[in-house]
């Protein structure tokens, strides 16, 4: 089983079940991303106020990857006509699985959320293991 040492995007009910978590009002994108694994699922809204948007946090995890030789798995949107996929996914991250399921839901305060997410998602892995690959998916699948 793969251990997470860092969520930077995590709740209070979060299954990931990383080492190190930043939680708001803790923003973790600005913090340290220095760990051997990583588990991202980033807001994928946009933050009015700090101007931050998922492309933001695509780019940490290519930049972290290349700095620390950190493995990186993210749960994000398919957007594969985005600026964010073109210069930090394609030819940038080492695995892509795109998920069968269109409805991914996801847990709102513990709970489960109702309807499932609008757009299709997908795990893009940032590493240099592509063994590890296929541990990190089957963990983020049992969450």
């Amino acid at each position: 089983m793969v251990q997470y040492f860092l969520d930077p995007c995590s709740n209070s009910y979060s299954l990931v079940d990383a080492m190190v978590e930043y939680r708001l009002p803790q923003d973790g994108l600005w913090e340290s991303w220095d760990y051997p694994t990583i588990f991202v699922n980033p807001p994928y809204g946009r933050n009015k106020i700090n101007k931050i948007t998922i492309k933001d946090w695509i780019q940490k995890c290519l930049e972290t990857h290349i700095q620390y030789n950190s493995e990186v798995l993210a749960l994000i949107p398919v957007a594969t006509n985005t600026e964010h996929w073109k210069r930090y996914i394609f030819k940038k991250a080492n695995c892509v699985c795109f998920l069968n399921d269109t409805r991914l839901k996801f847990l709102i305060n513990g709970k489960d959320g109702g309807k499932g997410a609008p757009m299709a998602c997908a795990i893009v892995y940032w590493g240099n293991n592509r063994k590890n690959f296929g541990k990190f998916l089957i963990k983020s699948m049992e969450m």
